[in-house]
């Protein structure tokens, strides 16, 4: 069963957009059982930022992470570096040595612990819709590295 947890940031519209187009692609995607999505988990009955609201996304997360069987990470950059909470997602996964599908539409440097931690390497959500999440098709990143 394939399980996907999905790493990336949703702080502005091309993020969210971005995002979306990849949860499209993953329920198009005849391979995936499941995803999880961080973006859509957000509790209602929590304030946005309490301690409560802190506790339930750091556990719910972890907790998606634990059980994902694939972690697939978009790393388009924020502010001229990948996303903290992604960047962290992707350590998590690598340190529990979960396959890590890495997505970057823009830009064509990565960080190198990112380069050399990745299963495969994308550079178009569209490729996630026929990826076969099931053979998990090794890649290697060629572009530069920082």
């Amino acid at each position: 069963m394939v399980n996907i947890y999905l790493a990336s940031p949703f702080f502005s519209d091309d993020q969210i957009d971005r995002v979306q187009r990849v949860e499209q692609a993953l329920e198009k995607n005849k391979t995936v059982d499941k995803y999880f999505s961080p973006r859509l988990a957000d509790p209602d009955n929590l304030e946005y930022g309490s301690m409560p609201w802190r506790d339930f996304i750091f556990k719910n997360d972890i907790k998606h992470l634990d059980e994902a069987t694939v972690v697939v990470a978009v790393v388009d950059f924020f502010e001229d570096h990948v996303d903290s909470g992604t960047a962290y997602e992707i350590g998590y996964a690598h340190a529990f040595k979960k396959p890590l599908i890495i997505v970057q539409e823009k830009g064509h440097t990565l960080n190198l612990m990112i380069s050399e931690s990745l299963t495969r390497y994308v550079n178009s959500v569209e490729e996630l819709a026929s990826y076969d999440f099931t053979r998990l098709e090794k890649n290697v990143f060629t572009g530069d590295v920082f």
